[in-house]
């Protein structure tokens, strides 16, 4: 009978070691961490099984064979001449028991290991361990998917609710908000869409499989990242994506620049007969792409951003880091834009202010100015942006003689 008892034991002893193996081949995690939290694990569950009579040494640790799975408890007790605290001092002699070379003000560490321990604080011990275990995973998933924060990734819609979408995004769940989605978009179950990782939190309320990942369909960095699937030449680092400026569903003005003056960076984007961009437009659900040349030049770059509209002239108010944009009369809706949409991006695509007048209007402002320059020129504001960068187009008049018009209600970036 005793020694089936010892078969027993022995057994659940194996297999302890055996299941930690099993696990970290399985799971990808370290032996050496599953261990340490087993050893842990015991330790919890002797000072719960400690009985009321007794005080748990305040100095334990505990130790679990790799190659046996035997585990042993030790009180760690300061050897003493006098004893105040027995479940934390021994005396000299009582250590010299254990072994002969303890010396006085020396550790002992004592065997207090129960019978049957393992028995008894298996249930205890399991319930910690398995908790370990899903946080040793959540934790190799949080570091897997906060390296791809700023990236791109297929998404498989799971469930969507009336405030956020729930997406697949393979090891762990994505969170797409409503404040994310395109506006009119219409998402649906295992529908595949691309997303653009925004941040990647280890808990939230909604995380059940894992560290939860904020995705966007509107970030501008959704548009980047598609063209630099789609254009190898901006894979290659040849055409660089200078600036993006965006409102989502609707339109995006996108700033491109070669290093190689033999290749053309709007044509590279736009592909042999438009099926470069046309791939990008229809991930994003018919979004239009205006593709603008960037130049070091900021009024050739302003006059480019202001496509598909023809810039007559461009110069800037330098002390208010501002642009003035002359176009033609037959132009001038063309270059505001539906709702001044056009104007807009612009000014978020070049970062500056940008106002914008017809030919006609500019000729009466600068008759205007000359016998009345402190007098407003009725110049409208159609976007507020910051700017660093200044141009003056020698062909206008300075503008210190032409003054801009300012308001209180300009909208910044």
């Amino acid at each position: 009978m005793k020694a089936t008892k010892k078969t027993t034991v022995q057994s659940r002893e194996a297999e302890i070691i055996d299941a930690v193996h099993a696990l970290a081949t399985e799971k990808d995690i370290s032996e050496d961490m599953l261990f340490g939290a087993i050893e842990e694990a015991l330790k919890a569950a002797y000072k719960k099984n400690v009985s009321r009579e007794e005080t748990a040494p305040a100095n334990l640790s505990v130790t679990l064979d790799r190659h046996t799975g035997i585990a042993h408890v030790f009180a760690r007790k300061l050897i003493t001449d006098e004893i105040e605290d027995e479940a934390n001092q021994i005396t000299l002699e009582e250590a010299h028991k254990i072994r002969a070379d303890y010396q006085m003000g020396d550790i002992a560490e004592i065997d207090v290991t129960p019978t049957g321990f393992l028995r008894t604080a298996a249930q205890t011990a399991k319930q910690v361990i398995i908790q370990r275990i899903r946080e040793a995973e959540q934790g190799k998933i949080y570091d897997e998917y906060s390296e791809k924060e700023n990236e791109i990734l297929t998404a498989i819609v799971q469930r969507v609710d009336p405030n956020a979408v729930y997406v697949e995004l393979g090891r762990t769940e994505g969170i797409l908000e409503k404040s994310e989605w395109i506006p009119g978009e219409e998402y649906h179950s295992d529908d595949h869409i691309k997303v653009y990782v925004l941040e990647v939190n280890r808990t939230g309320k909604e995380m059940l499989r894992g560290p939860q990942v904020r995705v966007s369909r509107v970030h501008p960095g959704l548009v980047k990242r598609l063209f630099e699937m789609e254009v190898p030449e901006i894979a290659a680092g040849v055409v660089q994506i200078k600036s993006i400026a965006r409102e989502a569903g609707s339109r995006t003005k996108m700033a491109v620049y070669s290093t190689d003056p033999v290749i053309d960076p709007v044509g590279a984007c736009v592909g042999p007969r438009g099926n470069r961009v046309d791939r990008v437009v229809t991930e994003l659900k018919n979004e239009k792409i205006d593709i603008i040349k960037w130049s070091p030049d900021p009024a050739e770059f302003i006059a480019n951003a202001l496509n598909p509209a023809h810039v007559l002239s461009v110069f800037v108010a330098e002390n208010d880091k501002a642009c003035r944009v002359v176009v033609p009369d037959n132009q001038l809706s063309l270059a505001i834009g539906k709702e001044g949409q056009n104007a807009r991006l612009a000014a978020k695509l070049t970062g500056w202010r940008i106002d914008i007048k017809s030919q006609s209007q500019a000729a009466q402002m600068f008759e205007m100015a000359e016998p009345a320059p402190e007098e407003p020129m009725g110049y409208q504001q159609y976007y507020d942006a910051p700017a660093d960068v200044q141009y003056t187009d020698s062909n206008l008049p300075e503008l210190n003689d032409v003054p801009l018009e300012t308001s209180d209600e300009d909208d910044t970036l």
